[in-house]
C-alpha cells in the first residue's frame, strides 16, 4: 500500500508538514549568520572627507570611521583630534527609520559620545537598550581613531 493513500488523510498531512519543516530548516541553515558589509556609492576616504593624513604632527584633524551595518541600520562616527587628544565625536549616520530608533538613539548617542571622550578610546561600555547601536558605534569609532592616528 502506498504511504500517501487517499484513505489516510492524516498521514498525508503529517508527511507534508514534516517535509515543509525540513525544507525550512535547510533554507535557514543556508542563510548567512553575519550581515554583508554596507557598500555605499561615492564613499570617500577619511582624508578626502575632511580629514588629514594620520602622520601629521600637531594641529587639528578629523576622520570618519567605516560605516558599520547593524541589525537596525548603519552607524558611522566622525572624530576630531587635536594635539593627539580626542576632542569631539559625532555620529554622522545611525538608525532613525522609526520613532523607536529615534528614541533609543536620542539617549544612547550622547552617552556613547561622553564615554568616548572620557576614555579617549573606543573601549567604552554599551548602553543598555541600545546594544546594536553601541556595537556599531564602537567599531566605527575604532576605525575613525585608527584613521586619525590614535
Amino acid at each position: 500500500m502506498h504511504a500517501l493513500n487517499k484513505s489516510r488523510p492524516l498521514r498525508r498531512i503529517v508527511l507534508a508538514s514534516a517535509a515543509t519543516v525540513s525544507g525550512m530548516v535547510l533554507l535557514l541553515a543556508l542563510k548567512p549568520h553575519t550581515p554583508p558589509p554596507l557598500v555605499t556609492a561615492g564613499t570617500k576616504s577619511p582624508a578626502a572627507a575632511g580629514g588629514s593624513a594620520p602622520g601629521r604632527a600637531g594641529g587639528s584633524r578629523t576622520a570618519t570611521g567605516d560605516s558599520v551595518q547593524t541589525r537596525w541600520g548603519p552607524v558611522r562616527v566622525r572624530v576630531t583630534v587635536e594635539d593627539g587628544r580626542l576632542t569631539d565625536v559625532t555620529a554622522v549616520a545611525y538608525p532613525e527609520d522609526n520613532p523607536r530608533d529615534r528614541e533609543i538613539n536620542g539617549y544612547a548617542l550622547p552617552q556613547l559620545r561622553r564615554e568616548a571622550l572620557a576614555a579617549q578610546s573606543a573601549q567604552i561600555d554599551s548602553v543598555s537598550g541600545a546594544t546594536y547601536t553601541s556595537d556599531g558605534y564602537r567599531q566605527s569609532l575604532q576605525s575613525a581613531l585608527d584613521s586619525a592616528g590614535l
